[in-house]
């Protein structure tokens, strides 16, 4: 896009979540001249409405250590994880836990150490949290507080467009759009994506309205690989008050942790005969019995009860005013839950220092996929490989400086597919959610197929449409592919799990026409 002003920088991080910030924060303490790019207010990312906590093992807890952890986060993952990846985050957590205290960073303590809860698919209680329940937005307390004591530049209300390139393919810089549209240029040897996922691909989410997958198409734009795309987590838990699209109010699986049980519009427990662990089974079980016995049922929701737990409201507080605004006492009312479109495993193809197939494009946090989450996240990692990530990539920009990029001139801005949003969001939701079958997905492609038009994007809503339609396209083709079921990839016509010929990730990038096309010759390895 031809750019109405110019400026310069040595990192440009867009997003500003866990970690964008702690990368920026980490990048301007290093020296580095440092700008972050976010589409609302510094404080506004999806990371402030994360409740649980930060899975990490700290060597308080006795009988739990880091090849536990380790261990759970492969279970999870139904062998898609990076075993190299998975060891080094989790191995990098506790440093950064303690880095991250040093900024201020206030988490619940229960006598002389940190208090812990433990959440599905985790063999030990590991998570620490703040608040009770508001982890996320005491860490994003901290990192804003920290930018701002640091004076970092923040340009609140930019949207990223695109990469800027040299002939060569390695990224120069960055374009973009301010709040009132005027185009921009951030000329940079290195882009940190930090932007979060594409939960509003679906009609129901827990994520807030930035999650547009913005960063994604961005960097297939550019030449990078995305993977594991298919691989949408449904959270198991989300207040349920009706038929309500948008961001949904989410019930944190610490409650489950603590004691809550599910059970049917009967009263019936039904998780006991599910999984071993019963109501604290990873992600993908819970979400996929409770769809299964929705339609048992006949319900739109099951019920969370919760009402076991002592000092509930003390505990949970950001769940319990959530509750008490829609009528409900968790004290002496079961909790109505429903699953809704939570995280997204896949992502940018990234090592664990944040570095992409694209020369001077890095990628961290839930933007990206290292192969710590493989087909499914272990609860409350994503924390962590936010804080672990961050910090890492900055090393990694630092150690590529002598790469130097060559400045070149903004292109005008391309024409690209552009779907209207609620077509995608009702297409993906009734046909990509949770149960998926070939006849759907042909069915939800060719619904966006025939609602997309070709255009130059306009605004932040244009560059996130365009954004949503080429996600959908992406997430489409690699669910398509993918003949099996494992973790949140649920196919109803190919209900097992196929290790002989399924065992790989699924590579997206895109054709000459600027589709996303499923490379088979391009594998990513599995542990």
């Amino acid at each position: 896009m031809s750019s109405g002003w110019e400026a310069g920088a040595d990192l440009v991080v867009v997003g500003s979540g866990v970690a964008g910030l702690t990368a920026a924060l980490d990048a301007a303490e290093a020296g580095l001249r440092t700008v972050v790019v976010t589409k609302d207010d510094v404080v506004e990312g999806a990371t402030r409405w994360a409740q649980g906590g930060v899975a990490v093992v700290l060597g308080d807890v006795p009988g739990d250590t880091l090849d536990a952890h380790v261990a759970d986060t492969l279970a999870a993952g139904g062998g898609l994880n990076d075993l190299p990846a998975v060891d080094a985050i989790v191995r990098g957590g506790p440093g950064a836990v303690r880095r991250l205290r040093e900024r201020g960073a206030l988490f619940d303590v229960r006598g002389t150490r940190l208090d812990r809860t433990r959440e599905g698919g985790h063999s030990a209680y590991r998570v620490v949290h703040a608040g009770g329940d508001a982890t996320g937005a005491e860490i994003e307390r901290t990192l804003v507080a920290a930018a701002r004591s640091a004076q970092l530049t923040v340009l609140d209300g930019h949207v990223a467009v695109d990469a800027l390139r040299d002939v060569t393919g390695r990224v120069t810089g960055l374009a973009v759009l301010s709040a009132d549209g005027e185009p921009g240029a951030l000329r940079a040897p290195a882009v940190l994506l930090a932007t979060g996922g594409y939960g509003l691909l679906y009609a129901s989410t827990t994520n807030p309205a930035t999650a547009t997958g913005d960063g994604i198409a961005l960097a297939l734009r550019a030449g990078a690989t995305a993977s594991d795309l298919e691989f949408v987590q449904f959270h198991p838990t989300v207040l349920h008050t009706g038929p309500a699209a948008g961001q949904r109010p989410l019930v944190t699986e610490a409650v489950r942790g603590e004691g809550a049980v599910l059970r049917d519009r009967n009263g019936t427990a039904f998780m006991a005969g599910v999984h071993p662990r019963a109501d604290l089974a990873p992600r993908d079980v819970v979400a996929a019995a409770i769809t299964r016995r929705l339609a048992e049922t006949g319900s739109d929701h099951v019920h969370l009860d919760a009402t076991g737990i002592d000092g509930f409201a003390a505990r949970f507080p950001t769940v319990y005013a959530s509750c008490r605004a829609a009528g409900i006492d968790p004290a002496t009312d079961p909790i109505p839950v429903t699953p809704a479109a939570h995280y997204a495993c896949g992502g940018v193809v990234a090592d664990v220092d944040g570095r992409t197939g694209v020369p001077g494009l890095y990628a961290a946090g839930e933007v990206a996929r290292t192969g710590l989450h493989g087909a499914n996240r272990l609860a409350s990692n994503s924390l962590l490989e936010g804080l672990v990530v961050g910090e890492r990539v900055v090393r990694a920009v630092l150690a590529d400086r002598a790469l130097a990029a060559v400045s070149a001139p903004a292109e005008p801005a391309p024409a690209l597919p552009i779907a209207d949003r609620a077509v995608v969001q009702r297409a993906m939701t009734t046909c990509a959610g949770i149960g998926r079958d070939a006849t759907g997905l042909a069915a939800a492609s060719d619904a966006i197929e025939s609602a997309t038009v070709t255009a130059v994007p306009t605004g932040r809503a244009g560059v996130e449409d365009a954004a949503l339609t080429l996600l959908a396209q992406a997430v489409l083709a690699a669910a398509g592919t993918r003949r099996e079921t494992r973790g949140c990839h649920v196919r109803t016509d190919f209900p097992e799990r196929d290790d002989v010929h399924q065992r790989a990730s699924l590579p997206v990038r895109l054709d000459a026409a600027g589709r996303p096309v499923v490379v088979a010759d391009a594998l990513v390895g599995a542990a």
